[in-house]
């Protein structure tokens, strides 16, 4: 037990006779470590890019609900008045009428 332990430590089965088979394992495994490192680094970026895209989303969502909440206080009638007034032009006090056209036979 203890001279395997030792044989292990020294490295003698990468440099035996019968070593290429221990080679081409560690090399395979090697190979699928640096693939699973790859992946992972992978997937972490697109969780990354979503929680940006997210919040990218709200911050254009909220955009867009302000402009929307100006839209409406801009078409407000007093708003509308209160921007006529600064050209000249004043309400009528007098209601406007309604003209109906009958058609002749």
């Amino acid at each position: 037990m203890k001279t395997n332990i030792y044989s292990i430590l020294r490295g003698k089965f990468l440099v035996s006779d019968d070593s290429f088979k221990n080679w081409r394992i560690i090399i395979f495994i090697s190979v699928l470590a640096i693939i699973m490192i790859a992946s992972s680094h992978s997937a972490d970026q697109k969780v990354y890019e979503i929680a940006r895209l997210k919040n990218d989303a709200k911050d254009l969502r909220s955009q867009m609900v302000d402009g929307r909440k100006k839209l409406m206080r801009l078409k407000m009638e007093s708003a509308i008045i209160k921007k006529v007034e600064t050209k000249g032009i004043v309400i009528s006090e007098i209601p406007p009428k309604k003209i109906i056209v009958k058609k002749q036979q």
